[in-house]
């Protein structure tokens, strides 16, 4: 069994995987400002939770989009699990032909569910993750990471409107009953949610188009479940997407499972 991180802007996406299968998938707050025994508290308490043992935790790994707290993290993983964590980045084998620019610039969490993504629903494919930023990433025919798109999140849109005006409230990401709002609020959440589909299914299409050929879409993120069931295009909505993505790269990068569970470190 291995524990999966998934380091965001927003929250910490959490599970652990077990022969392909994900026994749970939680989130915590991402916060610069905790340290890194305030971390080994979190993890800790999230496994007895689920009541999983940390002596039948052998690997684990994590993908980051936040530099600034790799060092605490995988500190705190060291700690409380006495192993060494992976962290996906430069050297890291991911099976991935990345054609970009520049291949070092792709965010970990878009390499992570290109991988998955690839391995569960095939080539060519579209990958969609809606949390802080909306990132849609393109695996072509061929198997090739060919590029993608960076939209603001939804949350980032409903915050920056309401933080620059003055009389539109916060509001909850339910949809509205009617797209014609007949008030402030379901107006709001009219161009919110729907808006956002909206914007995605053109994405889609207009990616199929410079393709030449229709691809398969999966969806992943945090708001993923509030979004997709709004868009007209058919998009697979998978929560674990990145946690699998993870657990793919890790065997790549370790002995296969068959092998002796590795002796853990001790301290003093």
């Amino acid at each position: 069994m291995i524990l999966a991180l998934d380091i965001g802007n927003t929250n910490i996406v959490i599970g652990c995987m077990e022969q392909e299968t994900c026994r749970f998938v939680e989130r915590v707050s991402t916060n610069s400002f905790k340290t890194e025994l305030e971390y080994v508290v979190d993890f800790k308490t999230l496994l007895e939770l689920y009541q999983i043992r940390i002596e039948d935790i052998t690997g684990c790994i994590v993908a980051s989009v936040v530099p600034p707290l790799n060092n605490i993290v995988l500190s705190a993983l060291h700690k409380l699990l006495h192993v060494t964590p992976l962290l996906v980045g430069p050297g890291v084998k991911t099976g991935l032909n990345i054609l970009m620019d520049n291949p070092g610039q792709v965010g970990a969490d878009l390499i992570v569910d290109a991988v998955a993504g690839l391995h569960y629903y095939g080539a060519p494919i579209i990958m969609i993750d809606l949390g802080t930023a909306t990132t849609i990433s393109v695996v072509d025919k061929n198997k090739n990471y060919i590029g993608g798109m960076i939209l603001p999140g939804v949350r980032v849109s409903l915050d920056s409107l309401v933080n620059r005006t003055s009389q539109l409230p916060r509001i909850s990401l339910d949809a509205p009953k009617k797209i014609i709002g007949k008030n402030t609020i379901d107006c709001m959440k009219s161009c919110v949610i729907i808006g956002q589909a909206s914007c995605l299914d053109g994405m889609i299409e207009r990616i199929w188009d410079e393709l030449g050929y229709e691809t398969n879409v999966v969806a992943t993120g945090g708001l993923a479940g509030s979004i997709i069931p709004h868009c007209r295009n058919r998009i697979i909505c998978d929560n674990e997407l990145t946690l699998k993505g993870l657990d793919i790269i890790y065997r790549k990068n370790t002995e296969s499972h068959m092998a002796e569970k590795p002796e853990r470190e001790t301290t003093c």
